[in-house]
C-alpha cells in the first residue's frame, strides 16, 4: 500500500492555482519530483494565464479554461521535447501562473523635490503623490525580463522599480505634454494624463500594463508658492490699478485685523489717554462719512487706503469696532474700489 501511494504521488492529474491570497503576480506549480501524464487537465481561472517553461525556454501558454494535456494542445513542448509521436509516457516541465487582476492604490511619491522647467517660471521645484493601477499583460515578457524561476513573485517585489519609472518620467512628461505648470497644477488631471501617456511604453517593456494614474497632490516649497500666489492675483487683475489696489487690500486686512493696535499711532495714543473710546467713535463717524461721500479708489492715493485700513484694524482690535462691524465697512471698502 506505501508503494501505491508513493507511485500515485508522482504522477499530475490536475495542475491549478487556487490564488487564495492577493498581491500575488506569478506562482510556480511545486513539481519537486513529480511528473505530468498524459491526458492531465489544467485548469485556468478567470483572470489567470499559465506558461509551460522548458530548460528555461518559454513553450505553450494557456488562457483561463480547462485544457487537456496532449501533443496538441502543447506543440511548442512537443517539438522542445522532440516527440515524434503521440506522449505516452509522463513527462517533466515548470509551470508558472500569471494573474492578470488589476491591481489597484498603488503608491508613489516624490520623496524629495524634483526640478522642472517651465516656460513661464524657468526651474521649479515641486513635490507630487498619487497612486496607479496596473495588471501583467504580457506573461512571457514579465517571466523573462522580471519573475524569472522565482517560486512566487508578488506586487511588493516590483514596487520599487515601478515606483523609481514613475519618479525617472516625471520631468519628461511634463516636458513633453508642452502644458504650463500653471496649467498643471490647476488641473491635476491633466498632469496625471501626461505622466500615464510617458509611463505606459515603460511599462510594457516589462510586461506589464498601466491602467490608471491618478495625481492626488501637487505642492511647491512654501518660498516658491508665495511669488505663485502672488503671480496668480496679479494675473487675476491685469492692468486695472484699482482692482490691483482690491487684491492688495484683500491680502493685508487679516494681518492688520491678528497684529495692529498692540501700541503707538494716534489711536493708541488716545486709548492710553483714556479718550479712546470717544475717538474712535469720531474716527469712525468720519471714515463712513468719507465714504458715503464718494471717496473711492480713483480719489484716493494707495497709502491712504492703506493707512484707513490700518485704523479699522486697530479699531476692531481694541474693540471700538465689533466683528460685525469691522466686516461691514470691510465690505463696503471694497465696494468702493471696484
Amino acid at each position: 500500500m506505501a508503494l501505491m501511494d508513493f507511485i500515485r504521488k508522482q504522477f499530475i492529474d490536475i495542475i491549478q492555482w487556487t490564488e487564495d491570497s492577493d498581491g500575488l503576480l506569478s506562482w510556480r506549480f511545486p513539481m519537486a519530483d513529480m511528473e505530468i501524464q498524459n491526458g492531465a487537465a489544467l485548469v485556468v481561472r478567470a483572470s489567470q494565464v499559465a506558461i509551460f517553461v522548458n530548460e528555461g525556454q518559454v513553450a505553450d501558454v494557456f488562457g483561463p479554461g480547462t485544457h487537456k494535456l496532449t501533443t496538441q494542445t502543447l506543440p511548442v513542448l512537443t517539438y522542445l521535447q522532440h516527440w515524434d509521436k503521440l506522449f505516452e509516457s509522463p513527462f517533466k516541465s515548470d509551470v508558472y501562473f500569471f494573474s492578470t487582476r488589476q491591481q489597484i492604490d498603488q503608491k508613489w511619491g516624490t520623496p524629495q523635490t524634483i526640478t522642472i522647467r517651465d516656460k513661464d517660471f524657468g526651474a521649479v521645484r515641486l513635490r507630487a503623490f498619487g497612486n496607479y493601477s496596473f495588471r501583467v499583460a504580457d506573461p512571457k515578457l514579465f517571466h523573462t525580463e522580471i519573475s524569472g524561476t522565482r517560486d512566487s513573485y508578488g506586487v511588493a517585489d516590483v514596487d520599487g522599480q515601478l515606483r523609481g519609472l514613475v519618479l525617472q518620467n516625471i520631468s519628461h512628461a511634463i516636458a513633453s505634454s508642452g502644458i504650463p505648470f500653471l496649467d498643471l497644477a490647476a488641473n491635476q488631471q491633466v498632469f496625471a494624463q501626461a505622466l500615464s501617456t510617458q509611463l505606459a511604453p515603460e511599462f510594457a517593456k516589462i510586461g506589464l500594463q498601466l491602467d490608471g494614474m491618478t495625481v492626488q497632490n501637487l505642492s511647491l516649497p512654501e518660498d516658491l508658492q508665495k511669488i505663485l500666489d502672488q503671480k496668480i492675483g496679479m494675473g487675476m487683475v491685469g492692468n486695472d490699478m484699482g482692482k490691483f489696489m482690491q487684491y492688495q487690500t484683500a491680502q493685508a486686512i487679516p494681518k492688520f485685523a491678528e497684529g495692529a493696535g498692540s501700541g503707538g499711532g494716534v489711536a493708541g495714543d488716545a486709548m492710553g489717554l483714556g479718550a479712546g473710546v470717544a475717538l474712535g467713535q469720531v474716527l469712525a463717524q468720519n471714515l463712513q462719512a468719507g465714504l458715503q461721500g464718494g471717496a473711492n479708489a480713483a480719489g484716493m492715493k494707495p497709502e491712504e487706503v492703506m493707512a484707513t485700513l490700518e485704523k479699522l484694524g486697530e479699531l476692531k482690535t481694541k474693540g471700538i469696532l465689533t466683528q460685525e462691524e469691522f466686516d461691514a465697512k470691510k465690505t463696503e471698502l471694497l465696494k468702493k474700489l471696484v
